[in-house]
This record gives C-alpha cells, sequence and structure tokens, in this order.
C-alpha cells in the first residue's frame, strides 16, 4: 500500500466519523430516517484490499462510533459483520480478475457501484436496528427505520461519491 492511499483512508476515516458524531446523528427525519454515512469508508475500501485489514479497519469504524455515541458495541457489531461479508458482496458485482486495484466509484462502473452500494447499506442497517431494537416486538417500526435509514443514506452515498469524484476530475 502506498502511503498517500493509507493517508486519503485515514483522512475518510476521520471525516466520516466526525460528520456521523456531530452532525448526522442529530438528524431524524420523521423520527425515522437516521442517514448513518460512515458505512461509506467501507465501500470505498479498494477491491483488493486484505481481507484482515478490512475486518479490523470494520471494527474500529464501529468502535469508535460507539464511543463517541456511547452505544455499547452496536455499531462494532454491524460494521464488522459487513466487513467480513464485503469481499462476498464485491464479487457479486465486480470481477475480481479485471479489477484487483480498482476503488468501487460511481463512475467506474455505476450500476455495479449502485447495486454493491444499496447491499451493503441495507445489511448494515438491518443488523444495527436489529441490534439495537433486540426484539421483534416492534417489528414494524423496525423495518420502517430500516427502509427509510437505508433509503436516506444511499442517497447521500450516491450523492457525496458523484461529488467527489467530479471534483477529482476538474481539479
Amino acid at each position: 500500500m502506498k502511503a498517500i492511499t493509507i493517508f486519503r483512508e485515514i483522512l475518510l476515516f476521520v471525516m466520516l466519523v466526525l460528520m456521523q458524531v456531530l452532525l448526522l446523528n442529530r438528524i431524524a427525519v420523521f423520527g425515522l430516517a437516521v442517514p448513518i454515512l460512515y458505512i461509506y469508508f467501507l465501500i470505498k475500501l479498494p477491491y483488493g484490499r486484505n481481507r484482515f485489514y478490512v475486518i479490523v479497519s470494520g471494527f474500529l469504524l464501529g468502535i469508535v462510533i460507539d464511543i463517541f455515541l456511547n452505544t455499547p458495541g452496536m455499531n462494532a457489531a454491524a460494521t464488522t459483520i459487513v466487513a467480513a461479508l464485503r469481499n462476498m458482496m464485491l464479487s457479486l458485482f465486480y470481477p475480481k480478475n479485471e479489477y484487483e486495484d480498482l476503488v468501487p466509484g460511481i463512475h467506474t462502473s455505476t450500476a455495479a457501484f449502485v447495486k454493491f452500494t444499496v447491499m451493503m447499506v441495507l445489511l448494515h442497517q438491518t443488523l444495527l436496528f436489529f441490534i439495537e431494537a433486540f426484539t421483534l416486538f416492534n417489528f414494524t417500526s423496525t423495518l420502517l427505520r430500516i427502509g427509510s435509514s437505508s433509503v436516506l443514506t444511499i442517497v447521500l452515498i450516491l450523492a457525496m461519491d458523484s461529488l467527489s469524484i467530479s471534483r477529482e476530475k476538474s481539479g
């Protein structure tokens, strides 16, 4: 790994944690939808990244969010599971032999990136909200929270990825 790549990943990590903790967790659209944008970090890791690195990064991301939000391990559990399944989900949408160093993005392969993002976000939101609820008593409410938060998060991820790519091309 190049030093510049590691620096960019650390910068993205810090930026997403700060955005989530200071801004996004204070938003609740209609009392249901909370944008959970920090999952974007796992989505943007390069395709050929070592599985151990991805899982440890996912755990660290989740535990840092848990520390700031005072949620005992919920984000760490959900993010670690998603990180462990990331390579499998990537291989569903991107052929490994063609894209060893690919960083998934909206302009590299739009359809594959959208599908991959939807799968990652839905899995993460489902795990997170069922861990948070820890019951099937309010099943409908939990499903509404998963659906609304997933849609909001997906829209924000696609918009953010579009802006970052277009800014890189113009700059």
